[in-house]
C-alpha cells in the first residue's frame, strides 16, 4: 500500500482524493495536513484535466479528526499553527473551482466533519456515525464548522449539533439537511458519487466552474450583488468554444463534446 498520508488518484476527468492512515482512523496530523494542501493546490491547476473531485478513504474511517495523539506533543506554539493549516487546507478545498464530493466510509468526526463540510456534495453510508464533537475536549471546531455548518443547516440546528457534541448516524444526518444521500455499503457509495460525478462531466466544464462561483460567492452577499456576480460569471462564459460547440450540436441533434475551452 502507498505509504503517503494522502493519495491522489486520477480515473478519467475524476481526481480522487484518498486519505491513507487507515490505522489511525485517518485522523489529520500535521504531515497529512501539509499531503493534503500539495494536492489541492496542484488540482487547482489542472482543472482542464481533473473536472469532479471526490474526497474519500482507506479503512473503516472517513477521518476521525486532528490526531490527538500527535497534539499532546505539540506547544501551544504548534497547536496554533496545527489548526491554521487545517482551517486554511479546508478553506482551499472549498474554493476549488471543480465540484468536490465527499465520500464518507465511516466515522467523520471534528476536522473529519468539517473536511466534508468543506465539500460541495457529501454522500455517506448507513452505518457512518458523524459530528462536530470539540467542545468535549475542552474546544471548538476550528476548521471552519461553526461557519459552515451553520450556514448549510441554519445557526440553530448547528448549534444543537455542536454545544452537545453529538454523534449523530447518517440518516440523522439526512434529516438535518447535512447530506446528499446515504449509500447501502461502500460500494454503493463509490456507485452514488461516481453517478453524481458522471452527470457533471456530461456538462461544459467552463460553465460548471462558474456557476459554482456564482452560488458560492453570492450566498454571502445582498441578491443585488449576487445578481452581479452572476452576470460576470456569464461574460466569462460567452467567448467561450464550449458555448458555440453547445449551439451547434444542437443544431445538428446530437451531444456537444465539451474540450474545457
Amino acid at each position: 500500500m502507498n505509504q503517503e498520508p494522502v493519495v491522489l488518484e486520477q480515473n478519467g476527468h475524476i481526481a480522487t482524493i484518498r486519505l491513507n492512515r487507515p490505522e489511525e482512523l485517518n485522523a489529520l496530523n500535521y504531515e497529512t495536513l501539509v499531503r493534503l494542501g500539495e494536492i489541492v493546490d496542484q488540482l487547482q491547476f489542472e482543472s482542464k484535466q481533473s473536472r469532479v473531485v471526490i474526497v474519500a478513504a482507506e479503512g473503516r474511517a472517513f477521518c476521525a479528526g486532528a490526531d490527538l495523539k500527535e497534539r499532546r506533543t505539540l506547544n501551544e506554539q504548534q497547536v496554533r499553527r496545527n489548526v491554521r493549516k487545517i482551517r486554511d487546507v479546508f478553506t482551499a478545498i472549498e474554493r476549488l473551482p471543480q465540484p468536490t464530493i465527499a465520500a464518507i466510509n465511516g466515522y467523520a468526526f471534528g476536522g473529519g466533519f468539517e473536511l466534508a463540510l468543506a465539500c460541495d456534495f457529501r454522500y455517506a453510508v448507513q452505518e457512518a456515525m458523524m459530528g462536530l464533537t470539540e467542545v468535549s475536549l475542552g474546544i471548538i471546531p476550528g476548521a471552519g464548522g461553526t461557519q459552515r455548518l451553520s450556514r448549510l443547516i441554519g445557526p440553530s440546528k448547528a448549534k444543537e449539533l455542536i454545544l452537545t457534541a453529538r454523534k449523530i448516524s447518517a440518516s440523522a444526518a439526512m434529516e438535518f439537511g447535512f447530506l446528499n444521500g446515504v449509500a447501502e455499503n461502500q460500494e454503493q457509495l463509490t456507485e452514488l458519487t461516481h453517478c453524481l460525478a458522471n452527470e457533471i462531466l456530461a456538462n461544459a466544464p467552463l460553465a460548471v466552474y462558474q456557476a459554482k462561483y456564482a452560488i458560492d460567492k453570492g450566498s454571502s452577499v445582498d441578491m443585488q450583488t449576487g445578481l452581479d456576480l452572476e452576470s460576470k460569471a456569464y461574460e466569462v462564459i460567452i467567448p467561450t468554444k464550449d458555448r458555440v460547440e453547445a449551439l451547434e450540436a444542437f443544431r445538428e441533434k446530437r451531444k456537444p463534446v465539451f474540450q474545457g475551452e
